[in-house]
């Protein structure tokens, strides 16, 4: 449905809703008795949305829930502003807050339902579950003597049974391999970090990496330890790697740049019709300024994410690599309302130290807008550099005078391609039906009892090198009615190999297995490290 047809539809509300965003609240009626024209009535007052108000709680034919009516239309006002000012309802605010503040409260674990059987994958080091005694591997088949397998359980089910308020407990039924008899725990709940780094470690002996998935409360504090740590193994050299990063909390952004730039270097400003223009400049901290810095991007970095690569681009601190970024930079304010909803409202646009908007225009409505990752790669933009054509109005100077362009995101200084190598027709079709995760996980769980021989990545590979998985994957594969194409298998072998051993890592070792392996199909990574090395 278009934006013109919605607000037709809710015409009535969709006025109503105005008032509440604008903060203009139900007033009295005058004491002066309206002026009569015709069979009507004068307005109560100067103001059009007042007087609506109370004529629909005075004189409407029919009882009005207002507070329905905000609910259904406040989201549509919005929309029709900006494509980033957004309503949350309370009983959503919870959820969408917690990934930025860093923690939850819950019971500690990671997990998938496979089998419609709730499986610890990995419990949480120090966490509730794993002090009790729960175990990666274990079963969860009953919550407070409830049976939740074999019944058709959600994940959101899951998350609402297990998670709850610090100190609170619940009681769980585990059936874990070599046990006759389920095993009885109750776990008191607790605070859940919620880590904003994947993953962070040494590629060789001088180049460090750093994957970071958002930028939440405690992103700095981890970025710190992560840097320390790499530091401590001889890091010279940094791969900041912000793929798929769609941003936080802009301090934290402003932060981490901070730490690589001199004193008094502009990182990024913003501005907007009410609010007027403010600066924010780099300190005297600079923990790496001996650091040298490379940043990944991609098609989905966005807002905080472009604010960093685009200042390290601008003050010429580092290399950006990889393809444009997403283009979100408008600046949002949180709004309380006092029922615990909340309304994020668009101020400000952000611009980097070049005078570039990092935000993509959104002139020709939200469906173009939401449809603009989707034509970029239409276009041939995730292939090609040459597909993306600048006008010289949008053409902005770094520090030392390189050119850069604006229009939407930050264009990086080296573009890489989607890595298209590998795919086969056959590789398509596992992949479509997730068989690389079904068959990694069981083989992990079927071997868990080696696995966990292994506490380090590179040993844990050695092993895995070993075992032809992908000769054991073909027959898995089959089972699961695709099978084999021998000139496929020659194209994409390697890949789906190297996939396999990455997520079987991965549900040994978390991140830190499967990342390293990983790394060895991955293209953008791989050339990143060249760059480094030359």
């Amino acid at each position: 449905m278009s934006s013109q047809k919605k607000i037709t539809k809710f015409g009535m509300p969709l006025i109503i809703s105005l008032s509440v965003i604008l903060g203009m609240y139900v007033q009295k009626t005058l004491d002066k008795k309206p002026n009569s024209l015709s069979s009507g009535k004068s307005m109560y007052s100067s103001s059009k949305i007042e007087s609506l108000i109370q004529y629909i709680k005075t004189d409407y034919v029919d009882t009005v829930n207002i507070q329905q009516l905000e609910e259904e239309v406040i989201p549509v006002v919005l929309e029709n502003l900006d494509p980033h000012s957004v309503y949350i309802p309370k009983e959503d605010f919870q959820a969408m807050n917690e990934p930025l503040e860093g923690n939850f409260d819950g019971i500690g674990v990671q997990f998938n339902i496979r089998k419609d059987t709730i499986t610890v994958i990995k419990t949480i080091a120090g966490g509730p579950s794993e002090k009790v005694g729960v175990k990666d591997g274990d079963r969860i088949i009953t919550v407070n003597d409830s049976v939740v397998a074999g019944v058709s359980i959600t994940n959101d089910d899951v998350m609402k049974l297990l998670r709850g308020k610090k100190g609170t407990k619940v009681k769980v039924g585990i059936y874990r391999k070599g046990e006759p008899d389920l095993i009885p725990f109750t776990i008191t709940r607790d605070k859940i970090p919620l880590y904003s780094i994947d993953v962070s470690y040494m590629i060789d002996n001088n180049i460090g990496y750093i994957k970071l998935s958002k930028f939440s409360r405690t992103t700095f504090k981890e970025f710190q330890e992560a840097v320390a740590k790499l530091k401590s193994k001889g890091m010279s050299k940094l791969i900041f790697d912000l793929r798929g990063n769609s941003g936080g909390y802009m301090d934290i952004a402003i932060s981490i740049v901070d730490e690589f730039l001199p004193a008094d270097r502009l990182i990024v400003y913003t501005e907007g019709k009410s609010r007027p223009k403010a600066e924010y400049k780099s300190t005297h901290r600079a923990s790496c300024t001996n650091i040298e810095i490379l940043v990944i991007i991609d098609e989905w970095s966005a807002s905080a994410s472009e604010i960093v690569a685009g200042a390290i681009q601008d003050n010429d601190r580092g290399q950006i690599v990889g393809r444009r970024s997403f283009g979100k930079g408008l600046v949002q304010e949180p709004i309380m309302f006092t029922d615990g909803s909340q309304m994020r409202f668009t101020t400000a646009r952000y611009y980097t130290p070049s005078g570039r908007s990092i935000q993509k225009s959104y002139e020709n409505g939200q469906d173009e807008y939401n449809e603009d990752i989707l034509n970029r790669y239409s276009k041939g933009e995730f292939l090609e550099k040459d597909s993306i054509h600048f006008s010289d109005t949008l053409k902005y100077f770094t520090l030392s005078g390189r050119t850069v362009y604006g229009g939407g995101g930050i264009m990086p200084d080296i573009f890489i391609p989607y890595d298209t190598l590998g795919e086969s027709e056959y590789y398509t079709k596992v992949n479509r039906k997730g068989l690389e995760y079904t068959f990694s996980f069981e083989y992990a769980d079927n071997n868990r009892a080696e696995l966990i021989k292994y506490t380090d990545v590179n040993s844990l590979k050695e092993y895995l090198d070993r075992q032809d998985l992908l000769s054991k994957f073909v027959v898995f594969a089959e089972k699961n009615g695709i099978k084999p194409v021998k000139k496929d298998l020659k194209i994409s072998g390697e890949l789906i190999e190297i996939q396999i051993k990455a997520l079987i890592a991965r549900n040994v070792l978390d991140n830190e297995g499967f990342f390293p392996i990983f790394q060895e199909i991955d293209n953008t990574l791989k050339e990143s490290i060249k760059i480094l090395k030359e």
